[in-house]
């Protein structure tokens, strides 16, 4: 009796041990696809202001129409900060996000400076600090913060006007920065190819309503009011339909990429299950490429061995940072990699994703796609 009950207690340990391992790791399961809009400012804060254009006036029209198309896409829960002239603090903001489990966080703003010639769209993704090379707007960004009640306790004594002042991205929020910027890129392409607008580029810094956002999370400048013909532009039903369409394309192609890193077999909106039997596509080789599923990202550094992932074996680790990335398979076949998704989703690893190497670089799947049509 007495080695029964030590046996069961080694049983119940290793359980414990195993599932306090596979918490960190294990991404969350995905329910239907929820987007966090943000309409940046409001209420006594009017955000920028000039040739009679209001910031959270613009902001709030395009995140009410932006919201408007995506509610009507299947599988996607759209979530607002704010849908009236109502003031919301930063940090509430990102506790929206945080509290619905978000799957994407995009905020979305208007710039202006005091020169009225400069004009064009941002998209902004968290950085590490503030640097004089971007510091103007995340100081205007950030300031908000004193129209806020008890800002010193919210904000842990970080100063806006400071240029050195740094916001470390947690560990959390390290993993995402990836997808921020993936995100990111699609937007300012949309916005260049669909809206025909000029695009400033995607850029890096320790912006406040983005710093506490576990998931994927941009900020859009959607162009300059300080500019008059782009203020006008911005301020009229038909610009903010192709700013708001730009946006909506760049959504659903980032959530399609996700969804099927580009294939087509898995389908949209979906979840599946699957089952051990995988029938063998025909081969896609792309000599100069390496595909591998990145499952999971951790602080801890894990032994590469099948019980800590779920049963898989092959799986290989990176440092980034702080950050440890664990992958699962390597190859040159991109229809192979495919059945190596599918196997981790089977494994419990339902968010993982496809990444590409080349030159023990990695590179957007799209690059190494389009050498296939080259």
């Amino acid at each position: 009796m007495q080695t029964t009950h030590k046996y069961t207690l080694v049983f119940l340990l290793f359980t414990f041990i195993t599932y306090l391992t596979s918490i960190e790791v294990l991404p969350a399961q995905n329910k239907d696809f929820v987007v966090v809009l943000d309409a940046g400012h409001g209420g006594k804060d009017p955000g920028a202001l000039s040739n009679g254009y209001k910031e959270k006036v613009i902001a709030l029209d395009v995140v009410l129409q932006l919201g408007k198309a995506l509610e009507k896409t299947e599988g996607i829960k759209v979530i607002y900060t704010r849908k009236t002239d109502k003031f919301i603090e930063l940090w509430r903001r990102a506790d929206i996000a945080n509290k619905a489990d978000a799957d994407l966080f995009i905020s979305v703003h208007c710039n202006s400076v005091a020169n009225s010639k400069p004009f064009g769209t941002e998209t902004w993704v968290l950085g590490e600090k503030n640097t004089d090379r971007n510091f103007e707007m995340a100081k205007r960004e950030n300031e908000v913060i004193f129209l806020e009640d008890n800002y010193e306790e919210n904000y842990a004594g970080f100063n806006p006007s400071s240029p050195e002042s740094t916001i470390a991205i947690g560990i959390e929020q390290e993993v995402y920065v990836e997808q921020s910027i993936v995100l990111a890129r699609k937007i300012e392409n949309n916005f260049v190819s669909k809206a025909k607008r000029k695009s400033r580029g995607l850029k890096q810094e320790s912006i406040l309503v983005i710093r506490n956002t576990y998931m994927p999370s941009v900020l859009v400048e959607l162009g300059f009011i300080s500019n008059k013909k782009e203020g006008a532009f911005l301020n009229s039903k038909a610009g903010q339909n192709k700013m708001t369409q730009a946006l909506i394309d760049a959504i659903l192609e980032f959530k399609n990429e996700i969804d099927q890193n580009i294939g087509s077999e898995l389908g949209s909106n979906t979840n599946l299950e699957l089952d051990n039997s995988y029938s063998q596509p025909e081969s896609l080789i792309l000599e100069d490429y390496t595909f591998k599923v990145q499952i999971a990202a951790s602080s801890r550094d894990l032994e590469t061995k099948s019980y800590n992932f779920n049963g898989l074996s092959d799986i290989s680790k990176q440092k980034t940072g702080k950050l440890i990335k664990y992958y699962y398979g390597s190859t040159s076949d991109y229809n192979k990699a495919k059945l190596f998704k599918q196997e981790a989703q089977q494994k419990g690893y339902s968010s993982c994703f496809l990444v590409a190497y080349k030159d023990g670089k990695q590179v957007d799947i799209s690059e190494a796609l389009k050498s296939v049509s080259n």
